[in-house]
């Protein structure tokens, strides 16, 4: 077991990482592990849709688009905060969107027959980055905090947030590529996969906020986080990556029936 914490430790050491969601990586692992999953009908379609880019390859389009002004209305879909003994059902949803809006417009949209190819393409693409980001358990915070962007903390003696250790702090440190990280996640049963699959994305979203409770207990302001920390969360980590993958194919399965 020493031999392990100590390997994991080598790994999880190194520099402090700048603010993506879920990180490029992530956001790639995702895409990866749902092409495993693809009936071939979805796979046809989305190669003939994405002209044979992968799913891994255009899993950060959502975040690239950030820096141009113009789509600026999409900003408020990649997350949603509402309060922690609450249903998103329960709530008022923002006047801006979020992320369950943001999921079922692109649905809606690919789905429909009289889209043009051009919106199918671009809301394809979103929905792969949004998918992963409903898996990133602080994109569905709490409004108070801005999902935790405003709880400080130190990550390896730098500043950050609990927002940023989960978006990107603990991946882009662990030092692999997505390639090889979505190769090492957990081999699961039929069973386990068939469990995984089931569910809305509405069930989705409350079994994230779940995750979310447990992570704002898990920490209090300013605290220095570091080797403890991310050997006690990675499992978890890598737990919602697969997930958000698998049930990326789900929602993509279903779409191209």
């Amino acid at each position: 077991m020493r031999t392990i914490y100590f390997s994991f430790l080598i790994i999880f050491q190194v520099s402090f990482a700048n603010d993506m969601v879920w990180s490029k990586t992530g956001h790639r692992v995702v895409g990866d592990v749902a092409e495993e999953h693809l009936s071939r009908k979805a796979k046809r379609a989305i190669t003939d849709l994405l002209d044979g880019q992968s799913l891994a390859a255009v899993a950060n389009f959502g975040d690239e688009i950030k820096a141009d002004r113009k789509y600026r209305e999409f900003s408020a879909w990649h997350y949603v905060n509402f309060p922690a003994d609450k249903k998103y059902t329960d709530v008022e949803p923002s006047e801006y969107g979020d992320l369950v809006i943001g999921i079922n417009t692109c649905i809606s949209t690919v789905k429909n027959s009289n889209s043009s190819r051009e919106d199918k393409i671009f809301y394809l693409k979103l929905l792969v980055h949004l998918i992963g980001d409903l898996h990133q358990p602080m994109h569905i915070g709490r409004l108070e905090d801005k999902g935790g962007n405003d709880l400080q903390l130190q990550w390896f003696g730098r500043g950050s947030n609990l927002h940023r250790v989960w978006d990107s702090n603990m991946i882009d440190d662990y030092g692999m590529s997505y390639t090889e990280l979505a190769d090492k996640l957990p081999k699961l049963s039929k069973e386990e996969l068939k469990e995984l699959k089931k569910g809305s994305v509405l069930d989705w979203v409350e079994e994230t906020q779940e995750i979310t409770n447990q992570l704002y207990e898990s920490v209090a302001l300013g605290e220095k986080l570091g080797y403890q920390y991310g050997y006690k969360w990675w499992g978890t980590v890598e737990e919602q990556l697969q997930k958000g993958g698998i049930r990326l194919a789900v929602v993509l399965n279903d779409l191209f029936k």
